[in-house]
């Protein structure tokens, strides 16, 4: 095992917060540690991955920080492939003083250019056949790594009777739901996207709400775990985390806060149910942003009042991002649930 191993097995451990009597949350400092870690790890131990090699990833979130400190830290080169649009100077400067190479490619639609970024990736692997791609949208070791947050969860709680968090490449929660409800087969697992995500069957587009949701399908996403979907509009969510801050002194990123918000109402509405909720970002990211009033009085309409609960749907499309909806998605397939969906219209 590596000698940093202990020092990031720390800084990925989350701290686990009571929100109310029936809710826990799993707080993280860098919830992608755990991942990236595991993925490194088992890489390594397989003989893949030597000393001094070039890693290679897409990413416009916290994988990217967290290989990134992984790979300062064990001497390998990282190259991060991006969208202009998701790669704020402060993160980028940051990623950069560790040594990692990152390449923001435009994308004039906003939509990420998930697209462009593969393509990019993908030309690097091709000229250095020898480099390692950590794979984090389809690599099984992305939510394979995730039982031990199922631990920490069931030291904590006990019984467990519903699982929340968000998606975006599927590991967390696809990964903790898998081992908890191994545990407690009747577990409820509720997924957190947000409006224009292709994940659970809305219509690409601009997404004003980043940490979640997806312009390209991962094979980490496995739709037949989740019981029930929200859309959490950006404004929802960044409201979600204020309300952290002030009452609970947590100071999370807004994935957080839309996952918060729909685990609270999961709480409140169904009080004998035992509740777990996966935070994964800090805030400190976000600082000039969601935190920032000037910031958010650019936003149109974000003085409209924040929801207090979501609206029930049963046709899946886009909202404004004022908007939270859930859809009951039983478990089922995305296929099938778009092939009813064209019947049903």
């Amino acid at each position: 095992m590596s000698i940093d191993a202990d020092y990031f097995r720390a800084l990925e451990t989350p701290r686990m917060a009571r929100l109310a009597d029936n809710l826990v949350a799993a707080a993280f400092p860098l919830m992608k540690l755990m991942p990236a870690r595991f993925i490194l790890d088992r890489a390594e131990a397989a003989g893949e991955l030597k000393s001094g090699a070039h890693v290679v990833e897409t990413t416009s979130g916290t994988f990217g920080m967290a290989v990134a400190l992984l790979a300062a830290a064990r001497g390998y080169r990282l190259t991060l492939v991006t969208a202009s649009s998701l790669m704020d100077p402060k993160y980028q400067a940051r990623l950069q003083r560790l040594g990692s190479e990152v390449i923001a490619l435009d994308d004039p639609r906003g939509d990420g250019n998930q697209t462009g970024r593969l393509e990019s990736l993908n030309t690097i692997l091709r000229k250095e056949t020898d480099a390692f791609w950590t794979r984090q949208y389809d690599s099984d070791g992305n939510w394979l790594a995730y039982a031990r947050l199922a631990d920490l969860f069931v030291r904590a709680m006990g019984q467990i009777d519903c699982l929340v968090g968000c998606i975006g490449t599927g590991g967390s929660l696809c990964g903790t739901g898998t081992f908890l409800r191994s545990v407690f087969p009747d577990l409820k697992i509720i997924g957190v996207d947000t409006h224009r995500s292709i994940l659970f069957g809305q219509p690409l587009g601009k997404r004003v709400l980043r940490g979640l949701g997806n312009s390209v399908l991962p094979r980490n996403v496995r739709h037949e775990l989740i019981d029930e979907i929200h859309w959490v509009g950006a404004y929802p969510a960044f409201h979600a985390a204020h309300r952290l801050f002030r009452q609970h002194g947590m100071f999370m990123g807004p994935t957080s806060g839309a996952a918060a918000l729909v685990g609270q109402w999961v709480s409140k509405t169904s009080p004998d149910a035992r509740v777990a909720v996966i935070l994964p970002d800090e805030g400190h990211r976000h600082a000039d942003t969601v935190y920032s009033d000037i910031w958010l009085a650019t936003l149109p309409g974000w003085r409209t009042p924040a929801s207090s609960a979501p609206t029930r749907i049963s046709r899946i499309e886009p909202r404004p991002e004022t908007a939270w909806t859930r859809f009951d998605w039983g478990r089922r397939s995305l296929d099938d649930v778009l092939r009813l969906q064209q019947t049903d219209g």
